[in-house]
């Protein structure tokens, strides 16, 4: 009678079948405490969607409200920039697991690169555009909590894109070893997770403005 196989364990990007029970308790560790911080960088933003929406009515009368200026074309663009980052990197985390040579998990590292820099770059010029027509965050509680939301999330955008680089580096001086694949994973967790937060952004802030 053939004999019943345990299930694989695996992760996406390294196969975790068959290593040692310490070796595997300690990796799955690792990854697990990265969720943690996720988890806790999610109350954060979970804590600025809040104040978003105790904030968004308190605006001068006559004043520049984020509704009014900020341009739903341009930010649609954006988000299927950073959308479409989120599968380039799916393809990354794809060639890590088939074992795929280094130049085109290099590649497809410096697409997602490109992406993000698109995005932060479209996300600049539309906070420049509100300054210039004097929808500056002291102006009203609104555009305060518009802009901390939103640039918060800018610069966990720009964290990952130094990580990116960084993660670049690690592969070009120590190949695709096991510590390299691991610190993939844990960028892979942290480069999704904003892009779901900025679909939360997109959603509450950007279509609100259009439907109210």
């Amino acid at each position: 009678m053939p004999r019943i196989s345990e299930p694989e364990l695996l992760h996406t990007g390294l196969n975790l079948d068959n290593y040692p029970p310490a070796r595997l308790a300690q990796v799955e560790s690792g990854v697990f405490g990265f969720w943690v911080f996720l988890m806790s960088d999610a109350v954060i933003f979970a804590l600025l969607f809040g104040v978003f929406g105790t904030m968004i009515y308190a605006s001068v009368a006559g004043a520049p409200t984020p509704d009014s200026e900020f341009k739903i074309s341009a930010t649609f663009r954006e988000t299927m920039a950073l959308l479409s980052s989120s599968f380039t990197y799916g393809l990354v985390s794809l060639s890590l697991k088939l074992g795929a040579r280094r130049r085109w998990v290099a590649l497809w590292l410096a697409v997602t690169f490109l992406l993000g820099a698109y995005f932060l770059d479209g996300e600049a010029h539309d906070f420049i555009d509100m300054f210039h027509v004097g929808a500056a965050p002291e102006h009203s509680g609104a555009l305060s909590a518009f802009f901390v939301l939103v640039g918060t999330h800018g610069l966990h955008v720009t964290s990952g894109m130094i990580w990116i680089l960084l993660m670049g580096a690690q592969m070009a001086i120590y190949g695709l070893d096991e510590r390299v694949k691991i610190n993939f994973i844990r960028l892979g967790l942290f480069w999704h997770f904003l892009d779901v937060v900025w679909v939360c952004i997109f959603s509450v802030v950007y279509l609100r403005g259009i439907v109210s």
